[in-house]
């Protein structure tokens, strides 16, 4: 299915993970008509297909109250207690209506038949519910079959989001010019498979784009990953935030030369202990809480035991319950088996890798964002529930009811303020720059391992002034460069992702240089 060099539609929506796919769907409940788009052949090819471990759900002797509290100590007190309050009331609600009412998404249960809760890092008591260890994939599968059975959704593959499309930046009517407030009405989206550029104005426009995580050398997310929406956001005049806090997975398989495939916390949930290349538990050293540590507590941990020891890796050993757990996480076991590791009876070689942008594009509790018309859902957005980390298993549950709260309203407004006729013949199409193409892929393969080289050094775990000052003089200087060539030059989707790439790690070192103060991922060397 194809765009038309024009299109109009009411509600715009960008990525198809879990927040995209529930704010379409959260749009179309509430009777509007969807237009949902991804870079991506596959609209199943996202992070959140990646997802292991599971989703936040009710314990026993649970409250949202508690969840709220978890949550903010994680995020180390820097998040929105109203925010960390709404996904703890209003998130397992919609876990129960639409995971497991309506989709029928076949969590595992205990052999009492009731759901099986599984204790991740920093939760106060076992509130995780999961499909082995396959959840996202499970719940993307299950959401995306939903919206394709929906039919006022309009599911197309293929195109990548080039820019937002605003009052103040494209319309050529005076009057839109001297407005107070710009206003977002649609984007500029790149048909992949032949750089077409197309032209879509919505009424509303939902950013799903998720996070950054591929802007660093090891890292647990998808390749497109690159803090898109961060890029096009922030030349549109959103107000961003919290962009330094970068989560990091401390456990990664470790294999040289093969991708950083995440390897659950759930298995340390489960009595799987971090060990050395000596085979010795070292995080009880680090905190109390041992291998169940804070993410960002864990991942230094790992550093600073890589560094003490000179070795490449740590462990993870599965002790006397191996096979047990073999069984239980079978994706882990398929995915160490292929490099020729037995989980059942050999450790699993494991490092830090970047995960997840904790910050974002600033958005109310209803998803919206500061340019009118324009919302925020997922990893994409800061609704400040994570603060400077975040806690296990929040993503999928912050994905999902941000998505549907935000599709909802969407809706409303783009009932309440369509946009009129005058304004969509005032919108300029793309001028393409006329010409051979003269991109060299061996020069942006070059530039791709500049900025995320630069990332994991200068912008990683363990961060300096000094560091940081490098950091983004290089990606400054880098995006003048690369400016100058993106208008000279004609347009292609892999000119689009270094452009983006560059300028979201641009924001993200400038955001870390800001803060001079250590706190959660954030850490500071001074």
């Amino acid at each position: 299915m194809s765009l038309a060099e024009r299109e109009r539609c009411q509600i715009l929506v960008l990525g198809t993970g879990v927040a995209g796919l529930a704010a379409a769907l959260g749009a179309a409940e509430a009777g509007a008509e969807v237009l949902l788009v991804c870079r991506a052949p596959d609209p199943a090819v996202t992070n959140t297909a990646w997802a292991q471990g599971g989703i936040v759900f009710r314990g026993q002797n649970d409250s949202p109250q508690l969840l709220a509290q978890d949550i903010l100590a994680a995020g180390a007190n820097y998040g929105l207690p109203e925010a960390a309050q709404f996904l703890a009331e209003r998130g397992p609600q919609l876990v129960q209506e639409w995971l497991i009412d309506r989709l029928g998404v076949p969590f595992a249960r205990s052999a009492d038949g009731s759901l099986h809760l599984a204790l991740e890092a920093a939760h106060s008591v076992p509130r995780i519910i999961h499909v082995a260890d396959h959840t996202g994939a499970a719940i993307e599968s299950a959401l995306l079959a939903a919206v394709r059975a929906n039919g006022r959704i309009r599911i197309v593959p293929g195109y990548q989001a080039v820019d937002l499309l605003t009052t103040h930046h494209h319309s050529r009517r005076a009057v839109d010019r001297y407005a107070l407030k710009n206003r977002c009405i649609g984007a500029y989206l790149l048909e992949v498979a032949n750089s077409r550029v197309c032209t879509v104005m919505a009424d509303v426009t939902i950013l799903a784009t998720g996070g950054a995580g591929a802007l660093y050398v090891h890292t647990s997310n998808q390749p497109g990953s690159i803090g898109a929406g961060f890029a096009m956001a922030s030349r549109a005049g959103a107000r961003l935030l919290n962009l330094e806090f970068i989560q990091f997975h401390p456990t990664c398989l470790y294999v040289p030369g093969a991708p950083r495939y995440l390897i659950t916390e759930a298995l340390r949930g489960a009595g799987a202990q971090l060990v050395n290349a000596r085979g010795e538990p070292f995080m009880s050293r680090y905190h109390p809480r041992g291998p169940l540590a804070p993410r960002d507590v864990v991942t230094r941990a790992i550093v600073d035991e890589l560094h003490r020891t000179g070795a490449e890796c740590v462990y993870l050993d599965l002790g006397d319950n191996a096979e047990q757990l073999a069984q239980r996480f079978p994706t882990v076991a398929e995915t160490c088996a292929r490099f020729g590791i037995d989980i059942s009876r050999e450790r699993i070689p494991v490092v830090p890798a970047s995960h997840y942008t904790c910050g974002g594009i600033v958005s109310d509790l209803r998803g919206r964002a500061t340019i009118p018309g324009l919302y925020v859902a997922g990893e994409v957005a800061c609704t400040g529930v994570h603060g400077a980390n975040r806690l296990a298993s929040t993503s999928l549950l912050e994905g999902l009811t941000f998505g549907l709260t935000a599709g909802g309203d969407a809706a409303i407004r783009a009932r309440e303020f369509p946009l009129d006729e005058g304004l969509c013949d005032a919108i300029r199409d793309w001028e393409p720059v006329a010409g051979p193409s003269n991109e060299d892929p061996a020069l942006i393969a070059q530039d791709w391992s500049a900025v995320r080289h630069t990332m994991w050094n200068y912008v990683g775990i363990v961060r300096t002034a000094e560091r940081l000052e490098r950091a983004v003089a290089d990606l400054r200087h880098q995006l003048v460069r690369l400016t100058s060539f993106y208008r000279t030059t004609p347009m292609s989707a892999a000119l689009v992702d270094l452009f983006h790439g560059c300028t979201a790690a641009g924001l993200i070192a400038a955001d870390a240089q800001r803060n001079p103060n250590s706190v959660g991922c954030h850490y500071v060397v001074k």
